[in-house]
C-alpha cells in the first residue's frame, strides 16, 4: 500500500470517529490519533492529519458540494463511510491542486471498495465524477478559498 492510501484510510478513520462522537473536537481526535499511530511514519501521520484538518475547515463548502450533485440522497441518510471518503476526495479535488484528479478519485473508489458496503465504490464515483466534471468550468480551488 502506497503512502498516501495509507494516509487517506488513516484520515477516513479519524473523520469517521469525529462523526461518531460529536463531542470530541479536532485537536483532541488528531491527539488520539498521534498517540495511536505513534509507529507510523510522520509523512503519513502529516498527510492524514493534513487532510483532516482541510476537510473540517471547508466542510461546509464540500458538504455542499457533495449535497448538490447527490439527487435523492441527503447528506444524513448517506453512509458514513461512504460520506467521509467523498469529503476527503472532495478536499483533494477542490483544495489541493498539486494531487492529479483521476488519482483522487481513483484513490476514493479503492478506499469505498474496502470499507464501504458493495453499493459504495459506484455511489462514490458517480458523485465524485460529477464534482469533478462541473469543477473543470468553475474557478480555480484557489480563489475559491
Amino acid at each position: 500500500m502506497g503512502i498516501r492510501r495509507e494516509a487517506r484510510e488513516l484520515a477516513l478513520q479519524m473523520l469517521y470517529a469525529l462523526d461518531a462522537n460529536t463531542t470530541t473536537g479536532l485537536r483532541e481526535t488528531l491527539q488520539t490519533f498521534r498517540e495511536e499511530q505513534h509507529e507510523t511514519p510522520a509523512n503519513i501521520r502529516e498527510f492524514a492529519e493534513g487532510l483532516v484538518t482541510g476537510v473540517q475547515q471547508h466542510r461546509e463548502a464540500i458538504d455542499a458540494a457533495i449535497k448538490a450533485r447527490s439527487k435523492n440522497w441527503a447528506l444524513a441518510r448517506m453512509p458514513r463511510v461512504d460520506l467521509n471518503v467523498m469529503r476527503l476526495a472532495v478536499f483533494e479535488l477542490m483544495f489541493r491542486n498539486d494531487i492529479p484528479k483521476k488519482v483522487t478519485i481513483n484513490e476514493a473508489i479503492e478506499i469505498a471498495r474496502r470499507f464501504g458496503d458493495k453499493d459504495s465504490p459506484a455511489f462514490v464515483n458517480g458523485i465524485l465524477d460529477e464534482i469533478e466534471a462541473c469543477a473543470k468550468t468553475e474557478e480555480p480551488a484557489e480563489e475559491q478559498i
